[in-house]
C-alpha cells in the first residue's frame, strides 16, 4: 500500500461490549476498501483512552455498556477535545437515547440492523463530518421539531424549583409564594417524579442539565 493510499484510509475505533458484535464489525470494515480498524474497546472508559492514544477518524460507539456507557464516553470525548467523529451504532432509537447522544456531540446515529452498505456509507459520511441518521431516527427528530415538546414542569413547579435552586428552604419558598409548606413539599415530590430523582439537590442538577433552569448571571438579582 502506498503512503498516499494509507493517508486516504478512514481509521476506525469500534466500541461495543459484545465480543461477537466487535468481531463482526471489525471483519466487515477491515474487508471493505478504504477502512482501517485501529482497535476495539468494550466500554466507554477504554474507548476514551484508546481514542486519545490511537487518534481514529471515526468511533463506532454503542450506547448501553457496563461501566462507562456510550453517552458518558461521548460527553467525555467532547470535553477532552478529541477530534474523532462519533457514529453511534445501537439497537435503541427512542428520544431518551437519540437526543442526548446528538446533544453530547455524536456526528451520527445508526441502528445495528442497518444494511452493510448503509454502515459503510455512514462511516464514510461521518469521517467527512456529515450528519448521519438512520431513517427511523431522522423521522423521530423531524417529529420532535414539528411537535412542540410538552412542558415537563408546571409554572408553579418551576417557581418552587427556582427558589430551591436559589437556596431557599421549603418554609421560605412557601412564604415567598404565599402557599403552605405542605404544598411546597407536594410540588417537590411531583418534581422528583417527573425528573426521575430522589432529592432536591438532584432535582436542581437535573433541571439545569435539561435547561429547565438557567444559571443566573452576576447582573441578575
Amino acid at each position: 500500500m502506498t503512503d498516499r493510499a494509507a493517508e486516504d484510509l478512514i481509521r476506525l475505533l469500534i466500541v461495543d461490549d459484545h465480543p461477537v458484535v466487535r468481531d463482526g464489525l471489525s471483519s466487515m470494515f477491515a474487508s471493505a476498501p478504504g477502512f482501517e480498524v485501529l482497535g476495539e474497546a468494550a466500554d466507554g472508559a477504554a474507548a476514551v483512552r484508546l481514542a486519545q492514544e490511537l487518534q481514529p477518524d471515526v468511533i463506532l460507539m454503542d450506547l448501553r455498556m457496563p461501566g462507562m456507557d456510550g453517552l458518558t464516553a461521548i460527553t467525555e470525548l467532547t470535553r477532552l477535545g478529541v477530534t474523532a467523529r462519533v457514529l453511534v451504532l445501537t439497537t435503541y432509537d427512542t428520544d431518551t437515547h437519540v437526543l442526548p447522544a446528538i446533544e453530547a456531540g455524536a456526528t451520527g446515529y445508526l441502528l445495528k440492523d442497518a444494511p452493510r452498505e448503509d454502515l459503510l456509507r455512514g462511516a464514510r459520511a461521518a469521517a467527512r463530518g456529515e450528519s448521519v441518521l438512520s431513517p427511523s431516527v431522522a423521522a423521530r427528530l423531524m417529529n420532535r421539531v414539528r411537535t412542540p415538546a410538552p412542558q415537563l414542569l408546571s409554572p408553579r413547579e418551576l417557581e418552587v424549583l427556582q427558589l430551591v435552586a436559589a437556596g431557599n428552604t421549603n418554609q421560605e419558598a412557601a412564604t415567598r409564594l404565599f402557599i403552605t409548606e405542605a404544598t411546597v413539599k407536594s410540588h417537590l415530590l411531583n418534581i422528583y417524579a417527573k425528573l426521575g430523582v430522589n432529592d432536591r439537590a438532584a432535582a436542581v442538577t437535573e433541571a439545569f442539565n435539561r435547561r429547565l433552569l438557567v444559571p443566573r448571571t452576576p447582573e441578575q438579582p
